[in-house]
């Protein structure tokens, strides 16, 4: 009996082992692709923007120790029961059916852990809410099965961006089904914000490199950023089933330096964007600062007296005395 358990022992870390060969393997053979999926990748895309980084950090140093953790004790814990209370080993169970310590700490215990990850998950959600002030804005319209960008901001009016087919793809050395006819184009480093709605049905704007992901409602304006922190081509698609030809729509976003970017803008008839109040506030009180600077750093002139205090200098002359009140008759 105790040489069948340890086979059943010796079986199991087998299993184990192999899994975690097959996994490691994998991972070490999928080369990561920039901006779009890895052929054989069992990871998240390689992070592009601070927010995918937040994400990366939450899932890999977070996440997945817990989980890992959890699999792990569940596992030991299944194959404890099966070797020790089968019923060749444990042919007499135990009548009892409550224990008060264990009890606690399987309710305890998950809440401390899910109280834990709200710290992180909250921070990575405060992130997502908190836009920078934005450097671009691009509306993203989705159609039954396309998408329409525009930039207001720029004076660009929409334009029509459909998936590339299959034999322009070959012949650009793309990948077909996530390449366009017209792309996206920003600025490398700059904040990106993105409007993004819905001309029929639901439609979602989502770039996995980015760590974004939008509903784009009809009727409705929803907003998430990025900002790409590297050149390249980046891919995404439409993550809601928005009909027949739903994963016809990808969506293809190239970041580009600032002078590619601007000469871009000139091809399509835009224009610099205007300033907004805010950055005409922020430039007026930069302006004030300035002037303002050299003459409070300027040095007295010689003999000057010294600056008075900050309390109110004396009158020069004192009060007038009451007056008398006239001698009676």
């Amino acid at each position: 009996m105790k040489s069948r358990f340890q086979g059943i022992r010796t079986l199991a870390a087998g299993a184990a082992a192999s899994v975690a060969m097959a996994t490691f393997a994998g991972a070490a053979f999928a080369e990561d692709l920039l901006g779009q999926p890895t052929p054989g990748g069992i990871g998240l895309q390689p992070a592009a923007s601070p927010l995918k980084h937040q994400a990366h950090f939450f899932h890999d140093a977070v996440l997945m120790p817990i989980i890992t953790a959890i699999c792990l004790l569940v596992l030991g814990l299944l194959i404890w029961v099966i070797v020790r209370f089968n019923k060749r080993a444990n042919p007499t169970p135990a009548r009892w059916s409550h224990n008060t310590p264990v009890e606690i700490v399987w309710t305890v215990l998950p809440v401390m852990i899910l109280m834990f990850i709200a710290i992180f998950s909250f921070r990575l959600l405060f992130a997502y809410h908190d836009m920078p002030r934005a450097d671009v804005t691009v509306k993203a319209t989705g159609y039954q099965w396309y998408w329409g960008y525009e930039y207001p901001d720029h004076g660009i009016s929409e334009y029509i961006s459909n998936m590339l087919p299959e034999e322009d793809a070959k012949a650009r050395g793309v990948p077909y089904r996530l390449a366009v006819t017209e792309p996206i184009v920003v600025p490398e480093g700059k904040v990106v914000r993105v409007l993004t709605t819905g001309a029929d049905v639901i439609h979602a704007f989502a770039i996995p490199a980015f760590g974004i992901i939008a509903d784009s409602v009809p009727g409705r304006v929803n907003e998430t950023w990025f900002k790409a922190d590297r050149v390249g081509t980046y891919y995404g698609n439409c993550r809601e089933l928005c009909g027949v030809d739903h994963a016809f729509m990808p969506i293809e976003v190239k970041v580009v330096t600032q002078a590619e970017f601007d000469a871009w803008v000139a091809t399509k008839s835009g224009k610099a964007p205007a300033p907004t109040a805010t950055t005409l506030d922020a430039q007026a009180d930069a302006a004030s600062a300035a002037a303002a600077a050299p003459a409070a750093g300027a040095a007295a002139p010689a003999g000057a007296p010294a600056p008075a205090a900050s309390t109110p200098a004396a009158p020069a002359a004192a009060a007038p005395a009451a007056p008398v009140a006239p001698a009676a008759k």
